[in-house]
């Protein structure tokens, strides 16, 4: 694939400006004159600037966000960062779609992973296809304060795009979790659908309960879609569909710590900023900024937590009184996090004999009680 097709290059008064030595831009490379190589790269900055999902976006927000980032310091270790500079966008909205998909299968088959900047929350459905090629299973983690199960028939694209996700064919959606939502902006009926499908709707008040325990969630996912309506518009009043209530931009940014920590995932999009409601300081620029410099930190400090039969994991079976008869958990020696072990019933098909699901000690202490985790029994009713 050529990838100069497909972008515009990054601004280059932003990088004429007078950075600081040790300011994040001095550890990019920048796709300016010419496009840098990316064999090395880790992950590659992507900007978006299509629109026509939301009737309320412009598209001047993600040099903003370029402003504020490149102006952070450089963090301890070491991420090869390339910036590619700004989609070109399709003669439609469908035709958007598919070069993201192509973008994102492109670099992800080269270990690259993109992270997604700007545009309306439809986008994300190109990222989802990107995994379509490779016929596999994927695990979606969403942040929002809505569910945008609208059919799409009877509203924007922003607001009807994981009804269509839910309903692509072929469907290779294995998991859904969706964090934040808030119980007053969303259908009641909704909610029970996504439990009677065994995904994870996690309520703005049971993440705040206690932030922790949504790590396994996270660390589950293939690919993180983050809609910044999902943030208290005090900390981003440039939230496309911001209300009062929200997560704080702390809490956004230990999200995106989790994310970026987690070896599974390989791809991230951060969508719905309007510059247009930003306050005089640009703060949602700011947190959108300090959200992508956690990740990478994030990324910096991943594992390579695979393979759970070397002497990285210690093993602990667990006998239960009923079916099953007993439940495999592993502990990383490494970083001391857990999963169990779920089997897949018919040993055929697209799951692997043993699905390996991230967990907690909770899960842990309720399985030596004689307990199922409820974790263990949603894993299972998918593969069965």
């Amino acid at each position: 694939m050529d990838l100069k097709l497909y972008f515009d290059p990054v601004d280059q008064s932003l990088s004429n400006r007078r950075f600081s030595t040790d300011s994040f831009i001095q550890s990019v490379y920048l796709n300016e004159d010419k496009l840098p190589d990316i064999k090395l790269m880790d992950v590659a900055i992507i900007g978006l600037l299509e629109t026509r999902g939301s009737g309320a976006l412009n598209d001047t927000g993600v040099k903003l966000i370029r402003e504020r980032l490149y102006g952070l310091k450089k963090g301890e270790g070491t991420c090869n960062v390339v910036d590619l500079g700004n989609l070109r966008n399709g003669p439609d909205l469908d035709e958007t779609y598919k070069r993201i998909q192509s973008v994102c299968h492109y670099l992800m088959s080269k270990d690259i992973l993109p992270i997604l900047i700007g545009g309306s929350h439809d986008l994300d459905l190109g990222q989802y296809l990107a995994y379509q090629e490779e016929e596999k299973m994927v695990s979606i983690l969403n942040v929002d304060s809505r569910f945008d199960l609208n059919d799409k028939t009877e509203s924007d694209p922003n607001e009807n795009h994981i009804h269509r996700i839910f309903t692509h064919e072929p469907n290779y959606l294995f998991n859904y979790s969706q964090l934040a939502h808030q119980s007053y902006l969303v259908n009641a009926s909704a909610t029970k659908v996504l439990q009677q499908l065994s995904f994870n709707p996690i309520r703005l008040g049971a993440l705040r309960d206690d932030i922790k325990k949504m790590e396994p969630l996270v660390r589950e996912a293939d690919m993180l879609t983050f809609d910044l309506s999902a943030i208290q518009s005090i900390y981003c009043p440039g939230g496309n569909r911001s209300e009062i209530f929200g997560l704080t931009g702390e809490e956004a940014c230990q999200i995106m710590w989790y994310a970026g920590m987690n070896d599974k995932l390989s791809s991230v999009g951060i969508y719905e900023y309007n510059p247009e409601k930003e306050t005089a300081e640009n703060p949602t620029a700011m947190v959108i900024a300090t959200m992508l410099w956690y990740f990478i930190e994030g990324f910096k400090n991943r594992k390579d937590e695979k393979g759970f039969q070397t002497n990285d994991y210690m093993k602990y079976v667990v006998t239960m009184d009923a079916e099953p008869e007993s439940i495999v958990f592993y502990k990383s020696r490494l970083s001391d996090k857990w999963w169990m072990e779920v089997p897949n019933a018919t040993h055929i098909g697209i799951y692997d004999r043993h699905y390996i699901v991230p967990c907690d000690y909770s899960d842990y202490e309720l399985a030596t009680k004689g307990e199922v985790p409820e974790r263990w029994i949603n894993t299972y009713s998918k593969m069965t």
